[in-house]
């Protein structure tokens, strides 16, 4: 049976200690990948996410002309909103 590696699970000593440099300086991108979090950086504009009830008929009309009919529902809506 194998054990622990004995060199990884010994103290280090002052020596070893005082050698160590910051992540920032060994792994740059690493450390900057740390802070950033996981998934993709936040827009200032995100899109938010909502539950809509429609009829089916609208659904079914935007779903027939394309795989895109989520954005051209978002246009339909934009296009009637005061603010358009």
């Amino acid at each position: 049976m194998i054990g622990p590696d004995p060199e990884i699970e010994r103290p280090r000593t002052d020596e070893e200690l005082s050698r160590l440099k910051p992540i920032d300086e060994v792994l740059p991108k690493l450390a900057e990948s740390i802070r950033r979090g996981r998934g993709r950086p936040r827009l200032h504009n995100a899109k938010q996410a909502v539950t809509l009830r429609l009829d089916p008929d609208v659904v079914e009309r935007f779903k027939s002309e394309g795989d895109d009919w989520r954005t051209r529902m978002a246009q339909a809506v934009k296009k009637a909103s005061p603010r358009g």
